[in-house]
């Protein structure tokens, strides 16, 4: 795969990892992510909510958290990737972020900005991996007529949902499920799976993806 994987150190209440939240929308899974951080003593903190899009809903959550929160849009220019990608690794800088957490957002983000975070870079994706990669999780899985379905979270590498999983939990595809009955269902599952992978992580119970690929 071409990462060096670096995982985060250990963190703890008293000192915890101080993480990003990047999101696209509405913010449901930041909101469930940051409130498990504000009610319980894991090794993990919110510094800084990003946002691609100025009218994602997860901005007013986030302020009404009490989380920082800051909007870098796509520029129009050339190299707009690229330069889009500094700005938020300038903000990730300035915050001394540790730990980056993707929940609900829609760039697919390049290689040169994947790799340096390599093994601290954070992904959820609604299917069960490697089945339903993609944007269009819940329709594919409907079309394929599965009968089981579910989210996943995977360390991000420098491909589309292909990182190493860290973790999943299946739901059920009902035979009269749509795309939205199916995300409902598959959102609440997100909404503790998360939390638990990133608690593990926090405490350095997951192991390097290098030594599982030594292995």
């Amino acid at each position: 795969m071409g990462e060096e994987w670096v995982l985060p150190r250990i963190g703890s209440h008293e000192d915890p990892l101080r993480a990003a939240i990047m999101i696209s929308g509405s913010g449901s899974g930041m909101e469930a992510l940051i409130q498990h951080q504000q009610r319980t003593n894991c090794g993990h903190h919110t510094v800084i909510v990003i946002s691609d899009k100025l009218s994602a809903g997860g901005l007013t959550k986030a302020q009404s958290l009490g989380v920082s929160s800051v909007v870098v849009e796509l520029p129009d220019s050339e190299n707009k990737r690229r330069i889009h990608e500094q700005e938020i690794n300038q903000i990730l800088q300035h915050q001394r972020v540790e730990l980056i957490i993707l929940s609900g957002y829609m760039r697919i983000l390049t290689t040169e900005f994947v790799k340096p975070w390599a093994g601290r870079l954070l992904n959820i994706h609604p299917s069960l991996l490697p089945e339903f990669p993609g944007a269009h999780a819940h329709r594919d899985a409907i079309a394929a007529k599965a009968t089981t379905s579910g989210c996943t979270v995977h360390f991000v590498d420098s491909a589309m949902d292909s990182g190493p999983i860290l973790g999943q939990t299946e739901v059920p595809v009902y035979p009269d499920d749509d795309e939205s009955s199916l995300g409902e269902r598959v959102k609440i599952a997100e909404h503790k799976l998360y939390p638990q992978i990133i608690d593990r992580l926090a405490r350095g119970d997951i192991q390097s993806p290098s030594n599982l690929q030594a292995n």
